[in-house]
């Protein structure tokens, strides 16, 4: 097979995957609305399904002696994720309607746990809701005026301060020369951090919960998610593999920048659909949980394995990037003025990282 086919399969396979993992998170999705966890504290915990396949990815790289995609998938994915679901959001809310409303106070996504991706009605909302003849609330209108992403500073509070812990856990677990990689005791170690992480947002992001309802349909389909994660995950290793070897590429550069952006894209789609459907938090506030979960429980399968860091200045750079991406994304949801959340120069900022990051790795890293 050429190249090119095995990109498209890249593609098709990462698509695949996430609309598995994205079936797993609909029941826990709906689970947080019943327990009472708000919008960025549900988004936490939808995460360890939504991020299930960076988990498949990685297991089916170590499984196949290949942990350079792995390591740089769950690296560059959380550089490219980041900011261009920022963007993503942005575009998507600059219609004077959203769905079901938009979003009005701090804790307004009450029931945002609909952060699956899975394009939700909306249903989860508790923010001041449309008028029946569709119009958007005029808070919305004022912010689509003003070129203002409005999202909750609970983000900042109850995720993305958080993230940095794990962050500064994999770099503790990583880059001493004496135990530098990742050894098969990290794998535990990296379980307590997100477990401490997780609890923390749900105890700090309860509120009142909800009667949902459930069906068959719904049973049949998580079973079916966790055979399309499987099937998905390993096409996106051999594939990722093929574009390497017909590219000329190490596997960790493929990762990088091929796999990663791969395995981004769709979840840029489920952020434009919960996003038109009113939940704006949700839709940007996921994207830290799942990387929170891409930065630990991802990264178990390679530890386990045994995951020996080659290129120290390659890695060093990634990891700081990595940790780049969050600090913008907080700083400029916390200080970006009255209104919480990103002013239209700031999206721009937050992309820019992007190619800047890119251009430092290839010129520099490599």
């Amino acid at each position: 097979m050429s190249t090119w086919i095995w990109a498209a399969v890249l593609l098709a396979s990462a698509a695949v995957t996430h609309w598995g993992a994205e079936r797993l998170a609909k029941p826990l999705g709906k689970l947080t609305r019943q327990w009472g966890i708000t919008g960025a504290a549900g988004g936490a915990l939808v995460a360890l399904f939504t991020a299930g396949s960076e988990v498949g990815i990685n297991t089916t790289s170590a499984l196949r002696d290949v942990t350079d995609i792995g390591l740089g998938m769950s690296l560059g994915s959380n550089v490219f994720a980041v900011p261009l679901t920022v963007v993503v959001v942005y575009l998507a809310t600059r219609k004077r309607r959203l769905g079901s409303g938009e979003e009005e106070g701090e804790d307004s996504e009450s029931n945002g746990s609909e952060s699956d991706g899975s394009g939700s009605d909306g249903s989860g909302s508790e923010s001041e809701s449309a008028s029946e003849d569709g119009e958007a609330p005029e808070e919305h209108r004022r912010h689509v005026e003003r070129h203002v992403l409005r999202v909750s500073k609970e983000t900042v509070t109850v995720l993305t301060l958080p993230y940095f812990g794990l962050l500064a856990l994999v770099a503790v677990l990583t880059l001493p020369a004496p135990w530098r990689g990742l050894q098969p005791v990290d794998a535990v170690i990296l379980l307590a951090g997100y477990a401490l992480y997780l609890t923390q947002a749900v105890k700090r992001g309860r509120g009142e919960g909800e009667d949902v309802s459930w069906s068959k349909k719904e049973i049949a389909l998580a079973v079916a998610g966790v055979a399309a994660m499987g099937v998905g995950a390993y096409f996106v290793v051999r594939a990722s593999e093929n574009v390497a070897s017909g590219l000329g590429l190490s596997e960790i550069v493929t990762g990088l920048f091929i796999t990663a952006l791969a395995t981004a894209l769709p979840e840029l789609f489920g952020a434009w659909s919960i996003a038109r459907s009113g939940q704006v938090t949700a839709a940007t506030s996921s994207v830290i949980g799942d990387h929170a979960v891409t930065m630990t429980v991802a990264l178990v399968p390679l530890a386990l394995v045994g995951l020996p860091v080659e290129d120290l200045r390659l890695f060093a750079v990634n990891l700081a990037f990595v940790g780049v991406v969050p600090a913008l994304y907080a700083a400029f949801i916390w200080w970006g003025g009255a209104e919480k959340g990103f002013r239209r120069w700031q999206v721009a900022a937050l992309a820019a990282v992007v190619p800047v990051w890119a251009a430092v790795v290839y010129f520099w890293a490599l």
